[in-house]
């Protein structure tokens, strides 16, 4: 235990902190907190009170302070990212010492082991921004769906964006297919599907298909593999953390794996042909789907019934417009991917989407 505690004023190996810095003189809580981060992949800067040398407080993406050392720290520069970690489940008092120290969490062990690996891994996997993330949903069969999601992918990546494309459809034959990368070498959505917890994102980046400057996760050609929630929620929360751009291609039914991939989505692309049928159906997707999402927009698709052009079908759903999705033919031996022409209609389409949704996010 003595060989993981820098001294005062020493420099963290490596030049760097891959941790967080942990301050407590409780051996017992020492070793449980060391056992965390070496769960989490962190190795982190020990000391028993404030650290003396410059920036060691202010300067840690995220400081725990052991219940043991709270009148140590008690004067020390106010902060975000300051918990409190403490093992006595009947001490009211703790909530009155996190104050004191201007902790932002309260965290009791061993309850909260999961919470706090999750906190030392982002900061270990140095999480920023989450990617912004789109879902696009059929609103009825033969929309073009999934052709919009390939080519929202396609045309992020082109824009120097860190991207990953997730199918969520397992019955819609692979977007790998679609982007001619069927034999490209990597995992597919059945290797993860006894994932728990967290997953690492840059495990889950480099396991992934690389097809047009974008990561691609889809199915294979097996018999089809029930994914569980827990297990969606793992993988999309992984591919969130690593930032950039997430496009997910989702299908009509909502079930509960689909839901949770919705409760990541920050913007919903609803696509619709510009028919009355076709608007019948969008209509019970948007209601299912709306449960869920509360950003949910519609791109509309020509040709277009007598009466109807894309502000009539938006008006009729009551659902902002996104725009026409403009009608490209690809060539006949699949060498471009949707959106990969970059002239291309349907690219100028996707990289306006793209430029107002990266503004409405702040990005």
């Amino acid at each position: 235990m003595a060989g993981a505690i820098t001294q005062e004023g020493a420099a963290v190996a490596e030049g760097r902190r891959s941790g967080p810095l942990i301050v407590t003189e409780d051996p017992e809580l020492l070793d449980d907190l060391l056992r965390l981060c070496a769960a989490a992949g962190a190795r982190p800067e020990v000391h028993p009170g404030v650290p003396r040398h410059r920036g060691g407080w202010e300067a840690a993406p995220l400081v725990i302070v052991g219940d043991d050392a709270t009148r140590r720290v008690r004067g020390a520069v106010r902060r975000r990212g300051v918990v409190l970690v403490g093992r006595d489940q009947d001490d009211p008092g703790v909530w009155r010492r996190a104050v004191e120290i201007g902790a932002d969490h309260v965290l009791l062990l061993p309850d909260g082991e999961q919470w706090l690996v999750d906190r030392i891994a982002d900061v270990a996997e140095g999480v920023g921004r989450p990617a912004l993330t789109v879902g696009v949903i059929g609103g009825r069969g033969g929309a073009g769906a999934s052709t919009l999601a390939c080519a929202l992918a396609v045309t992020s990546a082109r824009q120097g964006k860190r991207t990953l494309l997730v199918d969520a459809d397992p019955l819609g034959g692979g977007l790998d297919v679609l982007l001619g990368g069927e034999a490209a070498e990597g995992l597919r959505w059945p290797a993860f599907a006894a994932s728990r917890g967290r997953v690492g994102g840059g495990a889950l980046e480099e396991s992934l298909p690389r097809l047009h400057e974008l990561r691609v996760l889809s199915w294979d050609r097996g018999d089809t593999v029930a994914v569980p929630p827990e297990a969606v929620r793992a993988v999309l929360a992984a591919a969130r953390r690593r930032g950039g751009a997430v496009v997910v291609d989702l299908p009509r039914r909502v079930d509960e794996g689909v839901a949770e991939a919705l409760t990541q989505v920050d913007v919903g692309v609803l696509v619709i042909p510009a028919d009355l049928r076709a608007i019948a159906a969008a209509r019970r997707v948007a209601a299912a789907v709306g449960m869920v999402l509360g950003d949910l927009r519609i791109a509309v698709r020509g040709p277009y019934a007598p009466g109807l052009d894309d502000r009539e079908v938006a008006r009729l759903l009551d659902l902002p417009l996104v725009g026409e999705v403009p009608h490209e033919t690809p060539p006949p031996d699949g060498s471009v991917p949707p959106g990969g022409a970059a002239r291309g209609p349907l690219a100028r389409f996707c990289s306006a989407f793209w430029e107002r949704a990266s503004a409405e996010a702040g990005d």
